[in-house]
This record gives C-alpha cells, sequence and structure tokens, in this order.
C-alpha cells in the first residue's frame, strides 16, 4: 500500500502541473506516455508470438504522428482525414504477403494492429485536443474516472458480494459496480455545476455523467479481457503498486471517447 501511495503521489506532481500548463509540454507527455502505452501492448502480444520489427516501427511512428499532430486541433469536429485511415489500413496489410507466414505475421495479425494503433492513437489523441478545448473539461472527466474505480474498488472490498462477470474480472462485484457509478456522478455534476455556468439542464448533466461513469466502467473490463487473454495480471509495472499506463487509462479511455457525443452540445 505504501508502494501504491507514493507512486500516485510522485505521478500527480508530475501530471498535474503540466495538465495546468497545457500546450507543447502536455503534449509530449501524452506523447511519452501513447509509446508506453504502444511497448505495453507489444510485450502483452509476445506473450503469444512476437511483433515484427517492421510492424512495430510503422506502430511507433505512426502513434508519434496521431498524438504529436493532435497537439494543434482545438475542435473534436475536425475534419477527419480519410487518407490517414488508408495509411494505417495499407501499412499494416502489405506486410502480410511479405512475410507470407502466419506464425509470423498474418491477416488476423494485421486486423489487431490496425484495432490497436487506431484505438490508442485516438484516445492519446483525445487527451490532447480535449485539453486544448478546455482543461475543466478534461478535469471532468478525471474526477468521474477516479471517482468511479476507487469507490467501486473500496465499496467493493467492504460489502461486495454478488460478482458482476468473474470470468472477465472475478473481483467486480455489482455493490462495487453501483457505489462506484454513484460517487463518481455525485462527484462529477458538482464539479461540473460548480465550475461550469452552461445552460445545459442538471437532469442532462447527471444523465451524462451517470452514462461516462458506466462506460468507463466497461472500459475497464474490457482492457480486463485483453489482460486474461494474455495472461498478464498488469500491462507492465510502469508505475509500482498501479501497473501499465494502459493499466491507468483503461477507464479513461473509453470515458474520452462517449464524451465526443456530448461537448458539441454544451
Amino acid at each position: 500500500m505504501k508502494k501504491r501511495t507514493m507512486s500516485a503521489f510522485l505521478a500527480l506532481c508530475i501530471f498535474v502541473p503540466i495538465l495546468y500548463y497545457g500546450g507543447i509540454p502536455y503534449t509530449v507527455m501524452m506523447y511519452i506516455l501513447s509509446l508506453q502505452g504502444m511497448r505495453e501492448i507489444f510485450d502483452a502480444i509476445g506473450k503469444k508470438k512476437a511483433v515484427p520489427q517492421f510492424v512495430q516501427c510503422i506502430s511507433y511512428v505512426l502513434i508519434t504522428y496521431l498524438v504529436l499532430t493532435a497537439g494543434t486541433i482545438s475542435s473534436i469536429t475536425a475534419i477527419f482525414d480519410f487518407r490517414l485511415l488508408s495509411s494505417i489500413v495499407l501499412l499494416y496489410l502489405l506486410p502480410v504477403i511479405i512475410y507470407q507466414e502466419d506464425k509470423t505475421y498474418g491477416i488476423i495479425d494485421a486486423f489487431v494492429m490496425i484495432g490497436i494503433v487506431s484505438l490508442l492513437g485516438l484516445c492519446f489523441s483525445l487527451f490532447v485536443v480535449i485539453r486544448n478545448i478546455e482543461v475543466s473539461w478534461l478535469i471532468y472527466l478525471l474526477l468521474i474516472t477516479t471517482f468511479t474505480d476507487t469507490y467501486a474498488y473500496l465499496v467493493g472490498v467492504l460489502i461486495g458480494k454478488h460478482k458482476c462477470i468473474p470470468k472477465v474480472s472475478p473481483n467486480k462485484t455489482w455493490e462495487g459496480y453501483i457505489g462506484g457509478t454513484l460517487m463518481g456522478v455525485f462527484i462529477g455534476t458538482t464539479y461540473l455545476t460548480t465550475v461550469h455556468e452552461i445552460s445545459f439542464p442538471l437532469f442532462g448533466i447527471v444523465f451524462m455523467t451517470l452514462f461516462l461513469s458506466i462506460i468507463g466502467q466497461f472500459g475497464d473490463l474490457v482492457f480486463s479481457a485483453i489482460k486474461r487473454n494474455f495472461k498478464i495480471k498488469d500491462f507492465s509495472d510502469f508505475m509500482p503498486g498501479h501497473g501499465g499506463i494502459l493499466d491507468r487509462f483503461d477507464s479513461l479511455f473509453f470515458v474520452l471517447m462517449a464524451f465526443t457525443f456530448f461537448i458539441h452540445i454544451l
């Protein structure tokens, strides 16, 4: 517990000032974290089959472009670049012909990599874009995720009896799920109504926060399923006591994506 607490404190001391400052330092920080996330994925996949070096290089180049260019975007409705999507698909499908062996790099591997790079590139880019739009929005999302996860764990430990989806995450309980959701909604709604003067009705804010809290917990379950597939407990020990970047950001990834449905009406 001491290691976990110290690790979290150190992370906050680094993350919070850079988040507040924004700009290039914040974009660079998210870029570094995205590279670590990509590395964790390669390490997980490597438990079953090593990813070819050429494919890894392609992935790092693409994640670099996606996250760093997000620093110049300040609108969630920026025009989608079909050339970028085409590049991602082509760069991962063409090596299938080059390797010509399913044991090295097959068509399934190609589609897995397309999905992984698209997911990580999108989510880490959203970290940057939403911060560029308004830092308080990102703080709102961080509060929902943090308090939902924390109280889901605490309530689950204290009174949790009914397992949620034991095949995916044996320790998750319905009591923890509900407790975490209620606290996430309360903190998120309180923050948003206090910090922002918006015309959006209170009922709408509560509904949005409830939706985001629930989606975030589903994100946690999705990444738990990924870890069970590769038979690993954590993606890495990047944060001692907490696991890897993907272990910390799994819920937040889904909250960021879900928030794009609401930000234009706020």
